[in-house]
């Protein structure tokens, strides 16, 4: 049997090769024991888009089903944001969301979720990891057996969601706002809810394919240029949306068809929520998020906190501390008022009631958000290399060879989580290896994209420069 390591975010492997029917029960086998260990007996599974989630689901279910946990099973497919809010709706114990995000389309996932309604801290992480088995449990129960002996029941993880938007946001008057959406689900879970709550916007992608036509669901720029070219060929078209497989990421365009990413949204959103709705709490920011918003934090004062890669760390500290925003570059934010979960389509909202409550555009929203902390662009790069080049690069960045990128020498370096080298002009660069995918990233700030792409370019350089 093969070994089984959770990452950044839970448990991704490639099906049929090591995500498998057995190593699924092994998994779940390690977390019911982990569970009836903390005399937990309750938890909620959902399963998105991916293929064969919901056997995966009930293959799932029906361990949990043995060592006699009651299990809410969702009904269709959902959200990881549903299962989330699920588990605290439900008062579970639990939640396990078969999904691998935003990986590409031949892997599949295994996530864990607290019963505080966000990602399961990573010491209990640690201990499921330990409990593993070598091998799995033999015979399980069907899912008929499993509903008619009460020992699991199917909920509407969708309509609870749902719920809870309508508790919470204005739809009359985002609606009456004017304002006109396009939304590419990346034939994700966010489909159905969106196409719900907004039945006129333009929909893209909102088919259930496994396949995502091929393409990781990564709501980042490169990927969604359909959604950018359909709103740059539609004038009355204010917004464009997109999250990612399983819907807790966010991807952002304004009026003009114009990438909007994640350190603009968190910029955005502390801007709305200390300035329009007057709350007031802590900010808490991966190490990868740009340092404006340190800027626009201190400005407030706000107290700010950066942590390691992973929005596990983030929500951590939500559960224990009043935060305002956190959130992370790769798309996932969170606000206070919700569960402390990284949601694409609740965070899509929140812009969407700031558009609608303030009259501006999303444009309008930016520049003023400049006039606090100044203009800046971002991009990020994925590099494939061998495993053997990986570990020279970051041995390189490790033992304080990386001196100048380009014309530009390092002023200072932070080592938090990966390694990021301060620039002159406001400029930084950083190098982190992915926590779920065999791919280096490199990340880069810059006063506009093309001093970015420069920036970008210029690091390819200085890193592998002596060792290829």
């Amino acid at each position: 049997m093969s070994g089984i390591r959770f990452g950044t975010d839970g448990w991704r492997a490639i099906i049929a090769k090591d995500y498998t029917v057995d190593n699924v029960k092994r998994v779940s086998e390690a977390t019911a024991k982990w569970m009836l260990k903390r005399k937990m007996n309750s938890l909620v599974i959902g399963y998105d888009c991916r293929f064969a989630g919901k056997m995966f689901a009930e293959v799932s279910a029906s361990v949990f089903a043995n060592f006699g946990i009651h299990v809410f099973m969702g009904d269709k497919f959902a959200s990881t944001p549903m299962v989330s809010l699920g588990v605290v709706k439900l008062n579970a114990d639990l939640g396990v969301v078969i999904t691998a995000s935003h990986n590409p389309p031949s892997y599949n996932g295994f996530k864990l979720k607290s019963n505080l309604g966000g990602p399961t801290l990573p010491n209990d992480i640690a201990e499921v990891e330990a409990l593993i088995p070598d091998t799995c449990l033999g015979s399980m129960q069907s899912t008929e057996e499993m509903l008619e002996t009460g020992i699991m029941e199917h909920v509407n993880l969708e309509q609870l969601y749902y719920d809870h938007v309508i508790e919470n946001f204005d739809l009359d008057l985002i609606k009456s706002s004017g304002l006109v959406l396009a939304y590419d689900a990346m034939y994700g879970a966010g489909q159905d809810i969106v196409r719900r709550l907004f039945p006129e916007a333009h929909l893209l992608h909102c088919e259930n394919n496994p396949s995502f036509m091929g393409q990781a669901p990564e709501p980042i720029a490169r990927n969604l240029t359909e959604l950018s070219n359909h709103i740059k060929q539609d004038a009355s078209i204010n917004l464009g949306l997109a999250n990612d497989g399983d819907a807790d990421r966010i991807g952002l365009y304004d009026e003009d068809g114009e990438f909007v990413d994640s350190h603009h949204i968190l910029l955005l959103l502390l801007y709305y929520m200390y300035e329009y709705k007057k709350e007031r709490g802590k900010v808490v920011v991966t190490f990868s998020v740009t340092n404006k918003m340190r800027q626009l934090a201190e400005q407030y004062n706000c107290d700010l906190l950066v942590t390691k890669i992973g929005f596990k760390y983030i929500a951590e500290i939500m559960t224990k501390e009043d935060v305002l925003v956190g959130g992370e570059e790769s798309g996932g934010l969170s606000v206070k008022g919700h569960i402390p979960e990284r949601d694409g389509v609740w965070i899509g909202l929140m812009i969407m009631e700031f558009m609608a409550s303030s009259g501006k555009s999303l444009k309008q929203l930016i520049q003023e958000v400049y006039d606090k902390v100044g203009s800046f662009k971002f991009d990020r790069d994925d590099l494939h290399l061998t495993e053997d080049l990986k570990q020279k690069i970051l041995e390189k960045c490790e033992t304080g060879l990386i001196t100048q990128i380009g014309t530009k020498p390092v002023l200072s370096t932070e080592t938090i989580d990966g390694f990021k080298f301060y620039l002159s002009d406001d400029e930084w660069v950083m190098v982190r290896p992915s926590g779920t995918e065999p791919v280096l990233r490199v990340y880069a700030q810059a006063a506009n994209l093309a001093d970015v792409r420069v920036l970008l370019d210029a690091a390819h350089v200085s890193l592998q420069n002596g060792l290829v």
